[in-house]
């Protein structure tokens, strides 16, 4: 489970991306960019990860961060689809899209879900599976692509992973 309380909780930015996300709060946050407060304590101060487009990214560009690795060796894992849980905020009138991937130790990636304009001023839950096939070790990546306005940002917050894996 991560809340972004503290750290990134091992969650790492990807190499392979045109920027990154942030971890903040929405009181250090400009006025009319992002969400009001955190999910875990629904306080200004506390804390979540945020990608923002601005006037230094082009629409398109992406910013990327992936999980720690999650062991198929686990027998639970093999028998049991995981579920990943996570709460996100998608407001905007140009904002970009979301897209979650479950991404194999050999690179090969499946999206499990894709977000693509406003979703509501207010945080939203969403549970994902993360198919069980194969004896790969994987990673979920999130991708925020940026949109066209540079008010708009997409935030993520207290991720947590099944205890099957």
């Amino acid at each position: 489970h991560c809340n972004f309380e503290f750290d990134l909780c091992g969650w790492k930015q990807d190499e392979n991306d045109d920027f990154d996300w942030h971890l903040r709060t929405s009181s250090s946050a400009k006025l009319g960019t992002g969400p009001a407060t955190d999910h875990t304590l629904q306080e200004p101060s506390g804390h979540y990860i945020f990608t923002k487009s601005s006037f230094f990214q082009r629409p398109g560009q992406k910013a990327r961060i992936s999980s720690p690795v999650l062991s198929r060796r686990n027998k639970n894992c093999k028998v049991c689809e995981g579920v990943m849980i996570f709460y996100y905020h998608m407001y905007g009138a140009h904002i970009g899209s979301l897209i979650v991937y479950q991404r194999t130790t050999l690179k090969h990636e499946k999206i499990l879900l894709n977000l693509t304009g406003n979703q509501g001023n207010f945080w939203q839950h969403k549970a994902l599976t993360l198919p069980g096939d194969g004896d790969e070790d994987f990673q979920v990546v999130f991708e925020g692509i940026a949109g066209k306005g540079p008010k708009d940002g997409i935030a993520l917050d207290d991720l947590t992973f099944s205890r099957e894996c």
